[in-house]
């Protein structure tokens, strides 16, 4: 069996992950913040001690990194660069030390490091602007990670964004998919026109695991789909699959003058390294979420 260690496997890529790449028979380990148990081993990034034992324990054939503060509105600004960035670097010079070095290391960086481009779709030979802490966190993280290139054989993702069953509801399909689930009157949002991927976790999971098994190394590519939906859109499929009716009030607490408008990727070199991977209609994505 592949054996296969998730930083960060009790987050929701990494339970989907986990989940999906056993049913292809990987042998999955995973750290996590908690307590640990079987497979799973209590782990804090910012500390290379932890680190270094569980590497030394597991001895992974691969490694996915997805550990990290994900959630743009996080209150503690340094908390990106703690754990996003010198997080991440804890991992790589603990790597270095070992005898046995994973074949291929895939680290999750993310599609907000474009940040406002002008453009309909973005691809990989765009200059990264990013916006806010997190997207800066995370290409530092990038910047920093690529003079590891030439020692350890490694492939940076920029996902865009994604949703399914799971997802912590202080994010925005699932605060939605909530809101319309519990019948409620109304609901807070705040920037309405802007245009996301929104692909669907499996799509994700798919790309991941095909990543890890090509040839590939020393790449930077998009995870996505090249797929936009309007916000305004998923607000109309849950209203027709749902037969519900709900007031949208815009909170000026919600609208972030930093809000990148458009957000969708070019997939043509992510299809070009590992196939082209089945999307899914995002209709099937609220269904499941609606748990219909």
């Amino acid at each position: 069996m592949k054996k296969v260690l998730i930083i960060g496997i009790d987050s929701f890529t990494g339970v989907h992950l986990a989940s999906y790449l056993k049913k292809d028979n990987y042998d999955v380990y995973g750290t996590t913040l908690s307590k640990s148990t079987n497979k799973k081993y209590k782990c804090d990034i910012t500390q290379k001690e932890n680190i270094s034992e569980v590497l030394n324990i597991v001895k992974p054939d691969y490694l996915i990194h997805l550990s990290g503060v994900s959630f743009a509105a996080h209150g503690n600004n340094e908390d990106f660069y703690k754990i996003n960035t010198i997080g991440t670097i804890n991992i790589l010079e603990t790597l270095l030390s070992l005898k046995q070095k994973p074949k291929k290391i895939i680290l999750a960086s993310s599609a907000t490091v474009y940040g406002n481009q002008g453009l309909e779709v973005l691809d990989e030979s765009l200059c990264p602007k990013p916006a806010n802490h997190y997207g800066a966190s995370k290409y530092s993280m990038e910047c920093l990670a690529s003079g590891y290139f030439d020692k350890l054989s490694i492939i940076i993702t920029r996902p865009f964004n994604y949703t399914g069953q799971g997802q912590a509801e202080h994010f925005l399909v699932p605060k939605i998919v909530k809101h319309f689930k519990e019948k409620k009157d109304f609901i807070e949002l705040g920037n309405l026109d802007v245009i996301r991927e929104f692909n669907d976790i499996d799509f994700v999971c798919e790309s991941y695991k095909k990543l890890l098994e090509c040839k590939a190394s020393e790449e930077i590519v998009n995870i996505c789909s090249g797929r936009g939906i309007k916000l305004l859109d998923i607000i109309a499929l849950l209203k027709k699959i749902t037969n519900h009716n709900i007031e949208i009030r815009v909170n000026q607490e919600f609208v972030r003058k930093d809000e990148i408008k458009s957000l969708t990727g070019s997939p043509f070199k992510l299809f070009n390294l590992i196939g082209e991977v089945k999307q899914f209609n995002f209709e099937e994505t609220l269904l499941k979420m609606l748990d219909k």
